[in-house]
């Protein structure tokens, strides 16, 4: 039988703004904490309602794609051998401090490496058992770099549960690591603050972007060659409104080349807006239209719901686990990656119809809040810590 008060140590590689891991380990582990005892090991000291935070010390900066809050950090398909070995051991002793303090009961990792290969390491000397979410980020690089394939494997292989947050990360996963994990899966999407994203007041947009009487079609999100955002970018011309992207990333000079260079006067970039929900909150609300034209399989896109909470229809693409969210001509549209000509239509074609926008906005918010919402997964969440403690 379970212990009434749980402590749970999640272990989170990236910081807790900018990413959609760090989102959803944010408010999960807010969620979480209202009924058991939660800690962090994460390189962030931004507070978390009550949440313990233990500080990941490693010698650089790595991430799967890039990541906006570190602009120059390295991708871990260039990190050498030597490398390797220096981050591995630095979170390794992050790791184990925050257990020899934190006493947890059950450690859940985000990402299916490499902070698996700690708990891993955690569950052979102490005992103490560890669940991996797979995020689907860290897929690619596990396909192209062998090097993370043995330590993850094992990791997996002793993990008490392997949570995907969607179908098509967990067919992935299988692709990735081998069919022997077909079966110990449970599949759990990210969630939305319904409380928090919704529509609101967005008067004080309006007045700093110059949008008053305006079409917006809004992109938020990392901007690397994944994200599909030229496609959008190169769409603008034929689309009948501004175009806002919001986010930052190695893509971003590339995307201002082919703005200055064709001449494209609708679309604007807003850059990362760091740590500033509400002003995010409100450029969703502000939105006619929220636009991800990814072009390679999203584990589900967590701006997707967020976006949907504040009553905005999306168009996006038919890709990995968006489809979980977002149903044809209800919430949102559906285009073919990389068509510019279909992308631009879709979008005009829920620009001129206000009063179509606005009813699928309401099923939006309908679908974040009934499925989505922070309490029903993290109440997914405890019954698996209380089931393998």
């Amino acid at each position: 039988m379970a212990k009434k008060n749980l402590k749970i140590l999640y272990l989170l590689l990236f910081p807790f703004y900018g990413s959609g891991s760090g989102t959803y380990a944010r408010y999960l582990a807010k969620e979480v904490n209202k009924k058991h005892t939660v800690a962090i090991v994460v390189p962030d000291d931004r507070p978390i309602n009550g949440v313990k935070l233990y500080p990941l010390k490693t010698p650089f900066r790595a991430a799967f794609t890039g990541h906006p809050e570190w602009p120059n950090c390295r991708l871990f398909t260039e990190l050498t051998n030597l490398e390797l070995l220096r981050f591995h051991k630095a979170y390794l002793d992050s790791v184990v401090g925050a257990v020899e303090d934190f006493k947890p009961d059950i450690i859940h990792v985000h990402h299916a490496y490499p902070l698996s290969w700690a708990a891993r390491f955690i569950k052979s000397t102490y005992q103490i058992p560890y669940i991996i979410t797979v995020h689907g980020s860290e897929l690619p690089t596990a396909q192209k770099d062998p090097r993370y394939l043995a330590l993850t494997t094992d990791a997996l292989r002793k993990a008490r549960r392997i949570v995907p947050n969607s179908g098509y990360t967990k067919e992935w996963t299988i692709k990735a690591f081998g069919d022997e994990f077909a079966r110990n899966q449970t599949v759990i999407p990210g969630g939305v603050d319904t409380n928090k994203f919704r529509p609101v007041d967005t008067k004080a947009i309006d007045t700093e972007y110059d949008l008053k009487g305006k079409k917006v079609v809004l992109f938020s999100g990392k901007l690397t060659k994944y994200k599909g955002v030229e496609y959008l970018v190169k769409a603008a011309k034929k689309i009948n409104g501004e175009v806002l992207i919001l986010g930052d990333g190695a893509e971003r000079k590339k995307l201002t080349k082919i703005v200055k260079d064709q001449q494209i006067a609708n679309v604007r970039f807003l850059g990362h807006i760091k740590d500033n929900t509400e002003k995010l909150v409100q450029l969703y609300a502000r939105a006619d239209v929220l636009v991800a034209p990814s072009v390679w399989d999203e584990p589900l896109g967590l701006v997707i719901l967020e976006a949907m909470a504040c009553e905005t229809p999306v168009v996006v693409t038919k890709k990995g686990g968006i489809p979980l969210a977002v149903k044809e001509g209800k919430n949102g549209l559906f285009v073919k990656p990389r068509r510019i000509i279909d992308l631009a239509e879709k979008v005009n074609c829920l620009l001129e119809d206000d009063e179509r926008r606005k009813k699928m906005g309401k099923a939006a918010r309908e679908i974040a809040h009934n499925k989505f919402s922070w309490e029903a997964i993290a109440a997914e969440f405890i019954s698996i810590y209380e089931k393998y403690v």
